[in-house]
């Protein structure tokens, strides 16, 4: 679980031109819908924030993980969404202003957030030590990956706008490149590890990001979300900020045993995003009120 170069420079640099890409296709109306109309971002970040840190305290008591392994898989429930579940909403035609403002605010909520629940369930299950985020670095991180990113690809658009059309599709299909390769590498880096990583921590992981997803988006159709605004709110669900979840359990609380779930999580995850991804390509289709607004 140590860094890498794949975890910090390429992991980075690639998210961020995807993010950049992703600005192609936004324009700052997007996101004033969203303010005029808050009930989508409400229900994503009550799903986020309260139903999977939930979930995973019930999955840890129904699969009696104990001790680290438990504290493990409560990290990467209280985790937000990461830039991947912003990428896996662009590549599944969801509502990508939707998913970057959940996973900016959720991030930001999190600060305080996660250690509550961390030292919480550290106390809960008998594990000694406490967990303390440095606040602005994982602001500048966050954005640094994401935010800025999106904003220079707004930019472009808004002054080349025809460049911008043009590059859409071209862009899209390096994400997609881009996404694949990372999934390569995430299980070519842990390949000695993965059998045993899964026969711990497996089908805990595989129940929380298949539990957290539907329940995701069953909150989204309870409350009359748009086909693409479930679509992003399962995802934002289900899809959670690994790599922040590696730095808490390692960095933070330098212990290897809570780095395990988080990790088996981090692979297992992006079987159900690629799912997902062909799923939203199958059956969602772009609203088409306004042609220029379209995200694919």
């Amino acid at each position: 679980m140590e860094s890498s170069i794949l975890t910090a420079v390429f992991l980075p640099l690639a998210l961020a031109f995807i993010m950049m890409g992703m600005g192609l296709s936004l324009r700052p109306d997007d996101f004033r819908r969203i303010a005029t109309a808050p009930k989508a971002a409400i229900v994503g970040l009550g799903a986020q924030l309260i139903l999977l840190p939930i979930v995973g305290f019930l999955l840890v008591k129904l699969f009696g993980l104990t001790g680290a392994l438990a504290v493990g898989l409560m990290i990467i429930a209280a985790c937000p969404g990461g830039p991947t579940s912003n990428l896996v909403s662009h590549l599944a035609r969801g509502d990508l202003a939707l998913s970057i403002s959940l996973t900016a605010v959720s991030s930001l909520v999190t600060i305080i957030t996660i250690p509550l629940i961390v030292n919480l369930s550290i106390g809960w299950f008998g594990e000694e030590g406490s967990v303390t985020l440095p606040v602005l670095r994982t602001i500048v991180q966050i954005m640094g990956v994401t935010l800025i990113p999106v904003a220079i690809g707004m930019f472009i658009r808004r002054k080349n706008p025809v460049f911008s059309k043009n590059a859409e599709r071209p862009v899209k299909i390096i994400s997609a490149v881009f996404f694949t390769l990372i999934v390569i590498a995430a299980l070519i880096k842990e390949r000695e590890n993965l059998p045993v990583f899964f026969v711990q921590t497996g089908p805990a992981v595989l129940t929380l990001n298949a539990v957290t997803m539907s329940a995701g988006f069953a909150l989204a159709l309870a409350f009359g979300l748009s086909a693409r605004q479930r679509l992003t709110v399962a995802i934002e669900s289900g899809i959670q900020n690994g790599t922040m979840g590696i730095m808490i359990a390692a960095t933070l609380l330098q212990n290897p045993v809570m780095v395990i779930p988080v990790a088996m999580y981090g692979i297992l995850m992006y079987g159900s995003a690629v799912l997902v991804i062909f799923l939203g390509n199958k059956f969602i289709r772009p609203d088409r009120p306004k042609p220029e607004l379209e995200l694919t």
